[in-house]
Order: structure tokens, then sequence, then C-alpha cells
């Protein structure tokens, strides 16, 4: 459909020059969008771009006999720059709609790989083989509950080889609170070798080679934490090898003082897009810590009348749709418990874990509990009954 070249999404000094250079139509445009070819190699551009031409020396500038598009002017009165121009023609393109079959979906689900936590019990509660590529994986819980032990753990496990039922891969660990402890690192990586000895595995690697692996950045403030996940996708691009991204934590930065606590909630949402996306694109497992908060739950009128705390992920409750799954650590009794709380596919369940000199480990004699009967509620979430507008919280 043709439309006035006036009405393109553009500034107003482009679209005026567009318009005195002879450009009324998006169809005498038509041209330079339908040759993807020419637009990538720039061609087009020498004859668009005036004086920012990408061609600094008039020998090297490429000449066409016939001219690639006829129905363009060939002048360089435009004197716009080569982005200027990208971005016009950007403005002309047609992407059609293109879909995925439920079948190819499954056979992409299918196709990806699981990470082990060391934990039998754990990894049935994730589906049965631990930590999946292509997923968000929230771990939530107060101080002392192994939150870090579980990414370190997890760095270590990646790199597991095939031969053993592992990826073989590599880590990133982006440490955001100065948790991440390499003495630490090494005790679980020396316990995984013995281990892996032990089940007759041959080729494990070395000590050395496995910290080579763990691509290890530590992050100062919030504005350094986005910049690094936004350029993640091209640290991924040069190293296809990293099969999990580890975040410990996603909050330490973003429980600080904000005067724009708009922005603070668009600063997440993007971060929240942009590792879902390099999840499923580049298939990755990402792990997230989280912080717990208290939140009060008001009953009487004033203060104090039968109010009463519950500690909830921090962040807030529109945080939660950021994760694919969600996982709240605590304590029963003496003995630690991981919950699952949130899935588009697992249930709801409960399991105990401890956290020995080896890393993450099961409890002896401990055996993980049937799944709850459909229609069950969990006492860490709200009943549907309490549920209103989401609330942010620190």
């Amino acid at each position: 459909m043709q439309r006035p070249v006036s009405t393109l999404n553009l500034p107003q000094s482009i679209r005026t020059r567009l318009h005195n250079a002879g450009y009324r139509l998006t169809a005498d445009l038509a041209d330079a969008a339908a040759d993807p070819t020419a637009l990538a190699t720039r061609t087009y551009f020498v004859f668009i771009c005036g004086g920012n031409s990408p061609y600094t020396d008039d020998d090297a500038r490429p000449h066409f006999d016939p001219p690639p598009f006829p129905n363009l002017p060939q002048s360089t009165e435009l004197g716009i720059t080569l982005d200027q121009a990208m971005t016009t023609i950007k403005q002309l393109g047609r992407v059609p709609l293109v879909s995925t079959s439920a079948l190819d979906a499954l056979t992409v689900e299918r196709a990806r790989h699981a990470i082990t936590s060391s934990s039998h019990a754990f990894d049935g509660l994730m589906g049965g083989a631990g930590m999946r590529t292509g997923r968000v994986t929230e771990i939530c819980g107060p101080p002392g509950m192994g939150k870090t032990q579980f990414g370190m753990q997890f760095c270590v496990n990646v790199q597991i080889p095939s031969a053993a039922g592992g990826v073989d891969g590599e880590a990133v660990f982006i440490d955001t609170e100065g948790s991440f402890i390499v003495d630490r690192v090494v005790e679980i990586a020396s316990a995984t070798r013995e281990e892996l000895h032990s089940h007759q595995i041959q080729e494990v690697p070395t000590i050395e080679t496995m910290l080579s692996r763990i691509h290890f950045f530590r992050v100062h403030s919030h504005v350094e934490q986005v910049a690094l996940i936004n350029q993640l996708d091209e640290f991924l691009a040069s190293h296809p090898k990293i099969k999990l991204i580890v975040i410990d934590s996603i909050a330490f930065h973003f429980r600080q003082k904000f005067a724009d606590m708009g922005q603070r909630t668009r600063l997440l949402n993007g971060m929240a897009q942009r590792l879902r996306a390099l999840a499923e694109n580049r298939d990755v497992a990402v792990v997230m810590t989280n912080q717990m908060t208290t939140r009060i739950r008001r009953v009487g009128a004033g203060l104090g009348d039968g109010d009463s705390a519950t500690l909830v992920p921090a962040l807030g409750d529109s945080w939660g749709h950021a994760c694919t799954n969600r996982v709240i650590l605590s304590w029963q009794d003496d003995a630690r418990q991981a919950s699952l709380v949130k899935s588009p596919n697992l249930p709801e369940a409960t399991v105990l874990y401890a956290i020995t000199a080896d890393g993450v480990r099961d409890i002896a004699g401990f055996a993980a509990p049937p799944a709850p009967a459909a229609g069950t509620s969990n006492s860490r979430k709200r009943p549907h009954s309490e549920l209103g507008g989401p609330q942010e919280g620190p």
C-alpha cells in the first residue's frame, strides 16, 4: 500500500529532505526496499547518503551502469547519514508473519539439555534432571539457605562430560554481592571430579580447566548490571559452549534507593525480557537468586490488630512473572527445604536438601514426597481470594 513519505515515523528534517529530493510516496523507495542484498552491502546508500557515504575515496566508490535503482534520483543532495538512511529504508520493510507449529516447538523442547544439581531430590523437583536450558529459574530464600552454593554447583556441573549425561558446557557467573568465593568453587569441583572418577568416567576435566570455563563478572551497581546483561548476547555468540548463566543476586542493586520507582520497574522488565530471550534463543539455562523481604498483612483497623508478617521474594509481585520457575528455600526444623511454587508444567512440591563440604547434596534417607493432589493449596501462595492488584515491594 502506498503512503506519503511524510507519514513515516521519521524526524521532520529527514522527511523534509526526502520530500525536497522528489520522494513523495513510499513507492518511490520501493526499489531499495525490494533488494535486501544491495541494502546489506550498502550499494544503495552511495546514492542517498551524499557526503556521508561509507566510501571516502572517489576511486573506491562503486559505479553501476545501468544504476541498480533506476527510480531513485542519482544525486547526493539528501545529506543524511548512513544510519538515517537505514532507518528510512526499514520503515518500508514488510516482515511476513512466521509461525512455529506445536510439533516443531515440541522437537525443540525435547532437544533441550538439563544440568544436575547433585541432589536427586532437587532434580526431581525440577522435572527429574535438574535445571533445563531454555528456561529462567529464580531461587529465592533468606541468608544462609545456600542460594550462592546452588549457583556454584551448577557452574561446576554444567561441565560434566556428555559421557556422564552432562552438558559439557561452560558457565557465566554474574556476582552482584561479592559472594563468589573461588576456594569454595575449587572444593565443589574437587568433589564432583571424585564422584565422576568413582563412576569410571573418562576424560574428566581438571580443576584448572573447570575454573577456566567459568566466566566471572563482578558488577557494582545497577547500571553495570543492566549494561552487562544487554551485552550478553554478543558474548554468548562468541562463546557458544556456554549453557548456563547465574546471576547472584538479581535484586541486590535494585533494593537500594531509587528516586524513580517507575524507572526501576522499567529496568527490571527490560532485564527480564532479555534474559528470557537469551534462554530461548541461545539454549542456555538462566538461574537467578533473589532475596526475601517482609510483607505486612493488615487484618484489623489499627496497627497491630492481628497483623501478620510473611517473607516473600523481593522486587514485588510483578517480578514474579520474569521467571519460568520459582523455587523458595526455607528451613523445616533443622533441615533445608526447597519448594517449587511456580512453574508452567511442573507440580508444586517440596523436597529436602543439604549443603555439605562437597556442595549441594541429598539428605540421607529422604525420599521426595509425591506431587500434591490437584486443588491443594500452597501455604507460600496467597489464597486466590486475597489476590488483588499487583503490589510492588523492595
